[in-house]
């Protein structure tokens, strides 16, 4: 049953946007035809071309450089740029080249010369607040720098003296981040001595007064117990991978007047010299606000108090685990055991603590750096997420809100080979973050929402352009509109082989496939056309457990968490694009901030008929009483494995626990609109979600008669009423095939198209009834445009079967051309078989394999070639039949054959791999193919067939 297929632009209310949520002034928004919006799909301007994240290594840029590269990126079809100053490669020569200084008059002037080449070439250009991440500098000062405090604690058994130096507990307290800075200094803040295991606040006895001591002494009564001592660590941590002039100390992002005197002073640094930088620049971007844990401010316990209503230092030992890197987690039972009892009441504190956190990281820095922007008059782009922060809401502000998707899980994580329910991570290129990104977009009415697209820190020489276009793809259907891919490197031509590569799939003209990047660039920019220039339609919400998380196990560094207390929340809203539905991620406090309007949870221009509750135990009253208010007007809500049973935080929770179980009981009153489920005991969270939706006529625009765990869809709606759709299968291997229906208001009034996104051609697309028979080859995409447009070309896809089959997997002569050392060798190939099963294991370049064919007339038309690695051109008698560098490798020869004998060759170009395994004596070759977590298994490559013709 189709429901809810066709609603209203929203119910956009003014009030249930907070300022920094809601849409900046001035964003008008034209009404374009489905004719204007062909054109543009056919003609992308540049602003929708990917970007790349561009490393300015270790800022040692020149001028003539800085304007080649710009112009090679451009000739590739990027474009914009994201200049991103960065430290040095650790493997790269650095050829005796000066390291500008970040903000210096030299480094300035070599922005100037970007501004203005790029103006020149039509570019956009982004600048990085700062360099590396988290951002800093070495001109930070006292509390300007980020503070973290941290639980050192021992087990003791009395009747003892126990005693230790300041030294000792410093020494051992020191945190595991990635980059320590040399200048931190400790101070112990309190010491508490509690029995193990522990009961309740009242057994625990202060010796914080010894805090002073260098020596410090303390006599142990009889029995077990666990000394707790909190020790702050100021300036505990440097930038990671920061360049000269900001690698220093990271920034306390909790102290308003410090964040806004770094970017005050960036900003008017580079305009007494560029001038305005509205002139130049499209946005201000920050990286991911991994903030190495800290979770510190000098006020924060004054904040706590005014905020939360008690006192956080007695129980402040008792809710920190021991941490490592990035704040990670390394032992939750750090410490004294809690009885059930303490761990419940320690729970409750631990949630107001990382609220409060979230609280100051929000309004200090946050809406800091968005009113900074804004009054510099350039745009706000962001991965407004990391540790610590509102992994949805924090969002909502930025002009441009950027997830990521990661090329380092190709291998791990098996993307275009698996899809696991098992493992939320196992075949997704698109990390868990992009959809809380993309719903914060939704909710705030924004249509570019950009990536840091295929993040490769691992396979850097293996990445194929049909990976990037897989987890690309991928990233569309998290809801990502904008790509900025990962990552280009400033690097000298005169820089030894393979060059500058601090990481990045390795976009360099020397890549193999470089020559080929435009088509994949071209792919992508008619895409963006596409869905920057509509609304991506959701009616349902999802409630992750996210506060009942940062009660049990605190915060997470997001987009990789190290823990979840319900790991397969991402595979519900996969599963319901994966049956025809769309969904958005919600909040607490945008459920409080929403209106209730005929069944609807609006907030500003969404609505959502139906929501998930995904094992959510703590919620607090006032969300409880809007939810009654959404199921009595007629809303549903699904409540998987319980219902909410308690409320969050510590003050008043006895009284805000009844008023849970009020509200609770008050929505069960409803049985057919507050509904119990239980998730699937197999974790077929596909399969499980169609019985549902069936079963409960769970809204749904589309009926996919035989869904697929790689095969996904989007909807998007155009201003005129065109209704858009976007399918991607992300097997590399298997096609899929399945009847689509879509719901009669979709149909009514409007005509099926086929928007070709590697050509720019449109077709009509002849529907039976409400269907039609979807085909999808490995890899492949389909964009379908409902319009008012009659007329128009039928599509005549090419046929990957077909009579009269002949093979053509036997007597090929191969030639190698090795792309690095500019050999040319020969060898026959009886029957086609990977080259890494041959003498040529390791190499690089271009495989071509020439044949000859008989044509007895026009049935002789098509050729697959089968199983390919790598990009393939295909020549009969010389003359080119095109490059196809993903999926089905299909080509349309008949114009190109003559009677007779014919010349076949197919050209293969290969990844570089398996080469760069091989130089041995090459540091930088061997740091991303051989050493440590990044040995590279041996790639496939060139020509396996089997090759029919038919």
């Amino acid at each position: 049953m189709f429901q809810g297929a066709v609603m209203s632009a929203g119910c956009l209310v003014a009030g249930s946007l907070p300022a920094w949520g809601r849409p900046v002034a001035g964003d008008s928004r034209a009404q374009r035809s489905a004719a204007e919006l062909y054109q543009r799909f056919q003609h992308p301007e540049f602003q929708y071309r990917p970007f790349v994240r561009w490393w300015w290594n270790g800022d040692k840029v020149e001028a003539p450089e800085l304007i080649r590269e710009l112009r090679l990126l451009k000739d590739a079809g990027i474009g914009g740029v994201e200049i991103n100053p960065i430290a040095f490669p650790s493997t790269g020569d650095d050829l005796g080249k000066k390291s500008l200084k970040w903000l210096s008059n030299e480094w300035i002037d070599m922005l100037q010369v970007t501004f203005d080449e790029a103006k020149k070439l039509g570019m956009t250009c982004d600048l990085i607040v700062g360099s590396g991440w988290p951002f800093g500098s070495e001109n930070l000062q006292g509390d300007e720098r980020a503070q973290v405090v941290i639980l050192y604690t021992e087990k003791l058994e009395g009747p003892m003296i126990y005693e230790s130096s300041q030294f000792n507990i410093f020494k051992n307290a020191d945190p595991g981040v990635t980059v320590p800075n040399p200048a931190r200094t400790c101070e112990i803040l309190s010491l508490r001595l509690a029995p193990d295991p522990v009961n309740s606040l009242e057994q625990v006895t202060d010796f914080s007064a010894k805090w002073t001591d260098e020596i410090i002494r303390i006599e142990i009564p009889e029995g077990r117990h666990a000394l707790h001592v909190l020790v702050k660590v100021n300036s505990f941590a440097s930038v990671i991978n920061g360049a000269p002039g900001a690698a220093g100390p990271i920034l306390n992002h909790m102290d308003r007047a410090a964040v806004r005197k770094y970017l005050d002073h960036m900003s008017e640094t580079i305009q007494q010299k560029t001038g305005p930088l509205s002139a130049h620049l499209r946005a201000f971007f920050t990286d991911s606000m991994e903030l190495e844990g800290c979770n510190w401010t000098g006020d924060l316990p004054g904040e706590f108090q005014k905020r939360r209503g008690y006192d956080l230092m007695p129980y402040l030992p008792f809710i920190l685990f021991k941490v490592g890197r990035l704040g990670a987690v390394v032992d939750e039972k750090y410490g004294a055991a809690k009885t059930p009892q303490f761990t419940e009441i320690t729970n409750r504190v631990r949630f107001d603590f990382e609220l409060t956190k979230a609280e100051l990281l929000r309004e200090r820095f946050t809406e800091t750096y968005l009113q900074w922007c804004r009054e510099q008059g350039v745009k706000s782009r962001a991965q407004a997420y990391g540790r610590g922060f509102f992994p949805l809401e924090s969002s909502l502000g930025y002009d441009i809100p950027e997830g990521e998707s990661w090329t380092t899980n190709w291998l791990k994580h098996k993307v275009g080979e698996e899809m696991s329910d098992d493992d939320y991570r196992l075949g997704r290129g698109y990390t868990m973050i992009n959809k809380y990104v993309s719903s914060a977009a939704h909710l705030s009415g924004k249509r570019v929402v950009s990536c840091e697209e295929m993040t490769n820190t691992y396979q850097v020489f293996n990445a194929t352009l049909e990976l990037l276009k897989i987890g690309s793809d991928q990233s569309i259907l998290s809801g990502i509109t904008h790509s900025v891919w990962h990552g280009f490197n400033y690097s000298p031509p005169e820089a030894p082989f393979p060059g500058w590569v601090q990481y990045g799939s390795y976009h360099n003209e020397n890549n193999n496939w470089w020559p080929f990047f435009k088509y994949l660039n071209n792919y992508k920019a008619r895409l963006s056309a596409v869905l920057q220039n509509a609304d991506q339609y959701t009616d349902i919400a999802i409630l992750p457990a996210n506060y009942d998380l940062w009660s049990e196990m605190g915060v997470q560094t997001d987009p990789f968490p190290e823990k979840l207390n319900v790991s397969y929340t991402s595979l519900i809203w996969e599963s319901i694009h994966k049956n025809g539905g769309a969904a958005d991620y919600t909040t607490e406090m945008i459920l409080n901030g929403s209106t209730v309007k005929n069944g609807k949870l609006c907030y500003g221009p969404k609505q959502y008929g139906t929501l998930f509750l995904v094992e959510v135990t703590g919620m607090n009253p006032e969300t409880l009483a809007r939810l009654y208010e959404f199921v009595a007007s007629g809303g549903r809500i699904f409540c998987i494995e319980k219902y909410p049973e308690k409320s969050l935080g510590l003050s008043g929770y006895q009284e805000k626990d009844q008023a849970v179980k009020h509200w609770v009981e008050k929505l069960q009153s409803f049985p057919d609109r507050f509904i119990l489920i239980r998730k699937p005991a197999d974790n077929r969270f596909l399969e499980w979600y169609c019985e549902i939706m069936v079963k409960y006529a769970i809204p749904r625009y589309l009926e996919i008669g035989n869904p697929d765990r790689f095969v996904m869809q989007n909807r998007y709606q155009a201003d005129d009423g065109s209704e858009i759709f976007f399918f991607g299968n992300a097997h590399r291997f298997n096609g899929h095939t399945t009847k689509v229906t879509f719901s009669k208001e979709i149909v009514r009034g409007r005509h099926a198209w086929v928007w070709d996104a590697e050509s720019g051609e449109r077709y009509r697309m002849e529907l039976d009834g409400n269907s039609f028979q979807l085909e999808l080859g490995p890899a492949e995409t389909r964009l379908i445009v409902f319009s008012r447009e009659k007329n128009g070309p039928r599509q005549m896809p090419l046929p990957h079967t077909g009579t009269g089959a002949e093979s053509l997997n036997d007597n090929w002569e191969v030639e190698f051309r090795h792309s690095r050392e500019g050999w040319v060798k020969t060898m026959p190939m009886n029957v086609l078989k990977d080259i890494r099963d041959t003498e040529l294991v390791n190499f690089t370049g271009t495989a071509v394999y020439r044949r000859k064919i008989d044509a007895a007339g026009p049935a002789t038309a098509f050729l697959n070639l089968g199983q390919v690695f790598g990009v393939s051109e295909v020549l009969v008698n010389g003359t080119s039949c095109g490059i196809k560098w993903y999926g089905r490798r299909v080509y349309h020869i008949a114009p190109f054959l003559q009677k007779g004998s014919n010349d076949l060759e197919v050209r293969v170009t290969t990844t570089m791999g398996n080469y760069l395994k091989t130089l041995k004596d090459n540091p930088t070759a061997q740091k991303f193919t051989v050493l440590k977590t990044k040995d590279q298994p041996i790639q496939s490559m060139g020509l396996v067939g089997p090759v029919i013709l038919y």
